[in-house]
């Protein structure tokens, strides 16, 4: 598969979060060219707020593979991912990480804050942006404009 192909599998996630009424956001881990492990946002349903689309595929990777350490594994998620989530990703050894668009308000791999890029941890992930970028981008865009229409239309 290609990396387009791969984040296509994430977009696919981040669109059935879309309709659970969860921040789009979707998450695959590859490795060898197959995809392990994937997630999408799930913190509101169930009212966890560590339940992130790339936790949720993390923590499916490594029971996947019996181990915490996902070394040779590629992270594809559709927005880059906030504080808590790069800091998992460091801390798994994910190799490299590509996201769809930036987040310019939480995002820490570069944008906002550079959690994976901190050359004071112990890991340090390849950072690749903007694989289908504007699907990733257009999808959130659209969810968070639905939701300030039904704010200001309560009907």
């Amino acid at each position: 598969m290609t990396e387009e192909e791969f984040m296509e599998a994430a977009l696919s996630l981040a669109g059935d979060a879309y309709l659970r009424d969860e921040i789009p956001v979707g998450a695959v881990i590859v490795k060898d060219g197959t995809i392990i492990a994937s997630g999408s946002n799930e913190n509101r349903e169930k009212n966890d707020a560590t339940l992130h689309a790339e936790i949720i595929a993390i923590k499916k990777a490594s029971q996947y593979l019996n181990n915490e350490r996902l070394t040779g594994c590629d992270l594809y998620v559709t927005k880059e991912p906030c504080a808590m989530c790069a800091g998992a990703i460091v801390h798994s050894r994910i190799r490299r990480v590509i996201i769809g668009t930036e987040d310019s308000k939480y995002g820490a791999c570069g944008t906002a804050l550079d959690v994976c890029g901190n050359s004071r941890m112990n890991h340090i992930p390849e950072i690749k942006f903007g694989i289908l970028r504007e699907k990733s981008s257009s999808l959130l865009k659209q969810f968070f404009q639905e939701k300030r229409g039904k704010k200001e239309n309560p009907d």
